[in-house]
């Protein structure tokens, strides 16, 4: 089986690639990361993913990220920014239907590892 991330690095040939990272810092949240002009654009997404795509989540812009983090599952050591634990949820391709600085919206068709485009990680509470 290859790797985590091997995937979205074969089929990068002009499809932009996006991953979702489950990141378990101070606090669980999600991480996803839109590829887009060389680099991932990402935000935490602290109370889940929304179930559905008519539901909308608080999505925070932090900082973007290289395309090789997209590949990252690991510990971040005590001490650094975002530490605790990172795992890969979802990784695949995405179209972009909109993007501006307010809205992202993605074709509902992702080709994705995880399943459909319709799975979505649990929302947190708290």
């Amino acid at each position: 089986m290859p790797p985590v991330g091997a995937a979205v690095r074969e089929r990068r040939s002009g499809v932009p690639t996006f991953v979702i990272q489950e990141h378990r810092a101070r606090r669980l949240h999600w991480d996803p990361r839109l590829e887009r002009d060389g680099i991932y654009v990402s935000w935490a997404v602290p109370k889940g993913l929304p179930a559905d795509r008519a539901t909308n989540h608080l999505a925070v812009r932090v900082e973007d990220h290289p395309l090789e983090y997209g590949s990252f599952e690991g510990t971040i050591p005590a001490g650094e920014y975002g530490a605790g634990e990172v795992t890969i949820w979802d990784e695949g391709t995405y179209e972009a239907t909109k993007w501006t600085d307010r809205e992202v919206t993605t074709s509902a068709g992702l080709e994705s590892t995880h399943g459909s485009s319709s799975s979505r990680p649990p929302a947190t509470t708290g």
